[in-house]
């Protein structure tokens, strides 16, 4: 990259920067810009669900052993011929000199010696609250939602029926 091209690159990386920052703090803050109501970078006005508290439940991690080939970093020892060139004189008595010289450098691979056990995730660790009359509408009942773990211990503690809201972070369990 040439001098002349730095201070162009530094002035286009920087308007990008502000350019960015102006966008996505826009649309994070809710503050009004980013297209109006209802735009593509507006804020919900909120993602939270509320009804009556039915049931809990909590899946723990599941894990699995699994056995994967073992590497092996091996180096063997190797040469090479690099060439050389000196050049002198000028005009007509110019005149080139070459010469050979052998590098030594260690040639690297992976190899694969027998194997290992690892332990593998199948399932993450997951809180669900099941809630009825999501909403406030009578027909949509038994609806699980995943939730945080301190979501999770706030609403089980609650009696049953209980009125509950909370921000899930996924439909479903």
């Amino acid at each position: 990259m040439s001098v002349k091209q730095r201070p162009v690159l530094a002035g286009l990386t920087l308007m990008l920067v502000a350019v960015l920052t102006a966008c996505a703090g826009g649309a994070d803050k809710g503050d009004g810009h980013g297209g109006g109501k209802g735009g593509a970078y507006s804020k919900p006005h909120s993602d939270q669900v509320r009804g009556l508290y039915d049931a809990v439940r909590h899946l723990p991690r599941k894990t699995v052993k699994g056995t994967r080939a073992h590497m092996v970093k091996e180096c063997d020892p190797a040469t090479r011929k690099v060439k050389h060139t000196s050049r002198s004189g000028s005009g007509k008595r110019k005149r080139t000199r070459t010469w050979y010289t052998t590098e030594r450098y260690e040639q690297c691979h992976k190899v694969r010696k027998g194997s290992e056990t690892y332990t593998r995730v199948v399932r993450t660790e997951r809180w669900c609250v099941r809630l009825d009359d999501v909403n406030g509408k009578a027909t949509k009942d038994d609806l699980w939602f995943r939730v945080s773990p301190a979501t999770y211990s706030e609403v089980h503690g609650k009696q049953a029926h209980a009125r509950v809201k909370f921000e899930p972070r996924a439909r479903g369990c």
